[in-house]
C-alpha cells in the first residue's frame, strides 16, 4: 500500500483490516486467515487538523520522572514506520492473535522495498 499523501487514521484501518482477514470470505474471529501488509512512503503521510503539534506519543522507562512525549511532528520526522505502526496496532486485538497480526505488517517510510509479490509457475515462464 502506497500512504502518501493519504490520511493516517482512514489507512490505518484499511491495514487492520487486511491484517485480520476481515476481506476475506473464511474469516473467523478466532482463526488468523489475514494477509502480509507492505506499506511505502510512511514519510509521506497526511494528517487533518493541528495533530501535527497537538498529537503526542508517550513512552515511561519505569524509573521516577521517566515519562518522555514526543508530538507526531517530530516522530514524523525522526521515524515515520512507528507512527503508522502506533495506529495500526492499537486497531487489532490485544492478545497473542494480535501480535501474530502485528507481525505481518512491514512499514517503510521510502518507497523501495525488499518484497517481492509471488508469482505462479506461468508468470515465471
Amino acid at each position: 500500500m502506497d500512504v502518501s499523501g493519504k490520511t493516517l487514521g482512514r489507512e490505518a484501518t484499511r491495514i487492520a483490516t487486511l491484517l485480520q482477514g476481515k476481506h476475506k470470505p473464511t474469516y473467523a474471529p478466532h482463526v488468523d486467515v489475514g494477509d502480509f501488509v507492505v506499506v511505502v512512503n510512511a514519510a509521506k503521510v497526511h494528517v487533518t487538523g493541528k495533530k501535527l503539534r497537538q498529537k503526542v506519543y508517550y513512552r515511561h522507562s519505569n524509573y521516577p520522572g521517566g515519562l518522555k512525549a514526543v508530538t507526531l511532528g517530530k516522530m514524523l520526522d525522526k521515524q515515520p514506520t512507528k507512527v503508522i505502526r502506533h495506529a495500526v496496532k492499537g486497531m487489532l486485538s490485544h492478545n497473542p492473535q494480535g501480535r501474530a497480526m502485528l507481525r505481518r505488517l512491514k512499514v517503510y517510510a521510502g518507497a523501495s522495498h525488499p518484497h517481492e509479490a509471488q508469482v505462479g509457475a506461468q508468470g515465471r515462464e
